[in-house]
């Protein structure tokens, strides 16, 4: 099919972007091609998003794939708003054929050629980030700030480090070499070598409800930027943000000269589950999944035809020994465990505090003073309507609200929720987060505190000592993962036995955040998500392993 963009014009346009994203998964400087604050974007473009994403609503959203058998979608926004879109149903059996038919020309037209045409996806994304951010917003329950922020730009940042790992490491090996081995008096043995790299086949991306665009971006483009199609699976709640990126990554793939069905989507009619019939089909070579263990178990188990990516659940730990910032230390945790209603698989949920109390520069604080303090931080910090609707969004699923209500019979109630009123969106289910106390001294289990509570729910657990919030922090991370760990210590001793035990057990670790960087935060480029070394994930965004093996160097030798 003719060009419209030429190698040349992407080469001219993307490599001093792709030139950069390497030199920064090297530094893990900061850095980021895509701006975060709305009015970078232009004068109009925060009503031209929105004027764009009214546009869709009621509409059939036709990709003009093959197989297309019907329309299907019931997405309703968690702000109680009806989308009424509806997407293409497809049969596997015509689509996957069709999608295998542009494989070899993606795969012959090289790793920089690849990367360049990935970001001329993301570049489109981003110019339409104001659109995005509504989708994303209506589709996961984010406000929209985080909803632009993470949904957009953040997300963006994912999809560019993952196409820098895909070039680096396919790029590892030259694509062709002389080879010559001396033979003493006899001529030298001679070969010419080619080495390619070859993709495995079809990529499955199963998305997720809470972050469809930033948690689904990585495994698209590193399978994509490797030269395998890709199949989206949405979750059936969280469609457009990632219909929206498959319509755009079609059209780019056609306007640069390859085939649109290296990249498709898949939606499910309701209740039809069709992430595990495809999981398990020959074509299908790479997954990548963001949800529930038990899903996630399911995939690594049956998937054997498959390399599986998995992010599952973990329960995130901070332990607190002492500090020489109290007000910060509170701040911090009172943000963190406030933003988008807990519904991050970075939010802490373990609060582990000496039952004797810890050393501040406010003077010694006994465990149930840490504890009324931090519900204070946190009642003060969404005191105000406006601002709780803008931290916490709105809970994103009716099993997040009945978690909610059902943990404050778990224990005591240290901070109760309450109901928040949306002034723009009445049917938004809004609440401010729950904690409860309570005791480590026989940590069987069932204890609550030792599975995931997934929601604006956290547990102020009792503790004997810091050394045993650190045998605690060691027994959740190994049995249950942990995506991330965070510690309050003025103590170098201490610090050094916490960081131990996230070495031993493979879990990222924060010390003593008390500005405006959070547990629950990562940088593209710089942080790594998830360590791939515990139950809660089995690969981290990004790294070179996250990458490697969704291809395989096929060599040709030819003597003569």
């Amino acid at each position: 099919m003719a060009a419209e963009l030429t190698v040349p014009q992407l080469s001219a346009k993307h490599r001093p972007t792709l030139d950069q994203a390497l030199a920064t998964i090297r530094s893990r400087a900061y850095w980021s091609p895509h701006p975060e604050h709305p009015k970078a974007y232009g004068e109009t473009a925060p009503a031209d998003g929105l004027a764009a994403f009214e546009a869709l609503r009621g509409t059939r959203l036709d990709l003009g794939q093959p197989g297309t058998d019907g329309w299907t979608g019931a997405e309703t926004s968690p702000y109680g708003v009806e989308l009424g879109v509806e997407y293409p149903h497809v049969d596997p059996e015509v689509l996957l054929p069709a999608m295998r038919a542009g494989m070899g020309a993606w795969r012959d037209a090289g790793p920089e050629t690849r990367a360049l045409v990935c970001i001329e996806i993301l570049a489109r994304i981003s110019a339409r980030t104001h659109e995005f951010a509504h989708a994303v917003m209506h589709t996961s329950g984010q406000a929209f700030m985080m909803a632009f922020q993470a949904g957009g730009p953040h997300a963006q940042d994912r999809g560019l480090e993952a196409v820098a790992y895909a070039y680096e490491e396919q790029t590892r090996v030259p694509g062709q070499a002389d080879w010559s081995k001396p033979q003493g008096k006899k001529d030298p043995l001679e070969l010419g070598k080619t080495f390619t790299a070859v993709p495995r086949g079809i990529s499955l991306m199963i998305g997720c409800n809470t972050f469809p665009t930033w948690n689904g971006y990585p495994g698209i483009f590193a399978s994509l930027a490797t030269g395998n199609p890709v199949l989206v699976k949405p979750h059936p709640r969280a469609v457009l943000p990632l219909a929206l990126t498959v319509q755009v990554a079609r059209e780019v793939l056609a306007d640069a000269g390859f085939d649109p069905n290296l990249v498709a989507l898949a939606v499910e009619r309701p209740g039809e589950g069709i992430a595990k019939e495809l999981a398990v089909r020959p074509e299908i070579k790479v997954i990548d999944y963001t949800g529930s263990t038990e899903f996630g178990e399911w995939l690594e188990t049956n998937a054997r035809q498959a390399q599986v990516y998995t992010e599952k659940a973990g329960v995130n730990t901070v332990v607190l020994d002492s500090t020489d910032n109290y007000k910060g230390m509170l701040s911090n945790l009172a943000f963190s465990l406030s933003l988008y209603s807990g519904q991050m698989c970075t939010t802490p949920q373990n609060l582990l505090i000496p039952r004797d109390g810890i050393e501040t520069d406010a003077g010694h604080k006994s465990y149930d003073e840490v504890v009324a303090d931090l519900a204070g931080a946190v009642g003060g910090l969404l005191g105000d309507d406006a601002r709780a609707n803008a931290l916490l969004g709105a809970l994103v699923n009716p099993d997040v609200k009945a978690r909610l209500e059902a943990a404050a019979g778990l224990g005591e109630v240290a901070l109760a929720s309450r109901e928040v009123a949306h002034p723009d969106f009445p049917g938004a289910v809004v609440r401010t987060p729950v904690m409860v106390k309570l005791d480590s001294a026989k940590p069987d289990d069932s204890a609550p505190y030792l599975s995931e509570q997934f929601g604006p729910v956290s547990f102020a657990v009792a503790v004997d000592s810091t050394q045993g919030a650190l045998d605690l922090l060691r027994r959740t991370v190994r049995e249950k993962g942990a995506m991330t760990v965070g510690a309050y210590t003025t103590s170098a001793d201490t610090e050094r036995a916490i960081e131990e035990v996230c070495l031993e057990e493979s879990a990222q670790l924060s010390l003593n955040l008390t500005g405006g960087v959070y547990v629950n935060q990562t940088a593209a480029f710089s942080d790594f998500h998830g360590s791939g070394g515990n139950p809660a994930a089995n690969a981290a965004l990004c790294d070179g392993a996250f990458v490697s093996n969704r291809f395989r160097v096929v060599e040709v030798r030819r003597q003569g």
